[in-house]
């Protein structure tokens, strides 16, 4: 199954596997969305829409549709006791 930046939970962080080029406007590949960048999902908005996230230290927000379209790979945290 295919993990993208919509199915994270706030405050889950993920890698960058794959961008689809076709929903994702050009705007966010020069502020760091791309594969092998951190992910982190800060909030959503009400209603879900539109998705708050943190890439490389860039805070954005974007649409939960171009969200759907950015495959990751969850970072699971590690809590220590």
């Amino acid at each position: 199954m295919k993990v993208t930046v919509a199915d994270l939970k706030r405050g889950e962080k993920g890698i960058i596997k794959d961008v689809s080029s076709d929903f994702i406007p050009v705007k966010l590949f020069e502020m760091g969305c791309l594969p092998g960048n951190e992910v982190k999902l800060i909030q959503f908005a009400p209603f879900n829409d539109p998705v708050y996230i943190n890439i490389n230290g860039s805070y954005l927000a974007i649409r939960r549709e171009t969200a759907m379209s950015i495959e990751i790979e969850k970072i699971e945290e590690n809590h220590i006791l």
